[in-house]
């Protein structure tokens, strides 16, 4: 089955997450949607200082947003070892699940008072591959693979917004794939793939137009929380015959 996951969403991956892909895409597009004055709206950016999130937080000022910048270190984490973090939590899961948990709950409060309050979580296609895994959240069993780990730390980032999306009617939440975009962390965290594909990658523009899209249109709003998009449109979060549903008693936990 994982050969099966992993050869399906590789093929589907050049297809339609590649640079090529998102051009093919956006001849979808609407331009009027982004045609909008944001002044006056303020936006929480987490990983603003590179990459994506750097694009979405310049693409977002350029419309009259105020930005708040969240950066330290990359927002986003993929390890090739399992690491511990000093309160003894697998460190992609403290990062990539329980960091996106903590700080969205944390704001939850304010956001309900707000008009069109909206939550976007960058994820990733790599999930797709994966099935959401209890039993084993801090990836102590078994040879440790990071690119595998981070998938399933998207999937959990998947799970969270459905679930978010119920309690919450005054806000919109959204999870979205970038698709394959030329940022400093695939350059680091991923150097093989990154050699192998740097010529057909999407620009750090390109991977941050959906989050922008979602951010700031009122397009992005005519949909129902809680969906997973892909270059501005809802797509499903599971592959064809994959078995990556999970019962509702795991999402639960």
């Amino acid at each position: 089955m994982s050969l099966y996951r992993n050869t399906v969403w590789f093929l589907k991956g050049m297809r339609e997450y590649t640079r090529s892909g998102y051009e093919a895409a956006a001849k979808q597009f609407v331009a009027e949607d982004l045609e909008v004055n944001v002044a006056g709206r303020s936006y929480m950016i987490t990983g603003a200082n590179s990459g994506i999130g750097k694009a979405t937080a310049l693409a977002i000022a350029k419309k009259g947003g105020t930005i708040h910048l969240v950066c330290r270190k990359n927002a986003g984490c993929m390890v090739n070892n399992r690491e511990l973090t000093e309160d003894g939590l697998e460190k992609t899961l403290a990062t990539n699940t329980l960091g996106t948990y903590i700080l969205t709950a944390a704001l939850l409060p304010a956001m309900e008072k707000e008009d069109d309050a909206r939550v976007i979580t960058v994820s990733s296609g790599g999930m797709l591959v994966q099935k959401l895994n209890v039993l084993d959240l801090q990836f102590e069993t078994g040879t440790f693979d990071g690119t595998m780990a981070y998938a399933q730390n998207k999937r959990q980032q998947v799970i969270l917004t459905e679930h978010w999306a119920k309690p919450h009617p005054k806000i919109h939440f959204s999870i979205m794939h970038p698709g394959w975009a030329d940022t400093p962390a695939v350059r680091s965290s991923m150097p093989d793939f990154y050699e192998k594909m740097k010529n057909r990658l999407r620009t750090e523009e390109q991977g941050a137009d959906t989050v922008v899209w979602l951010a700031i249109s009122s397009a992005a709003t005519k949909h129902p929380s809680g969906l997973f998009f892909q270059d501005r449109k809802p797509v499903s979060t599971h592959l064809p015959f994959a078995f990556t549903h999970s019962s509702p008693e795991d999402e639960e936990k």
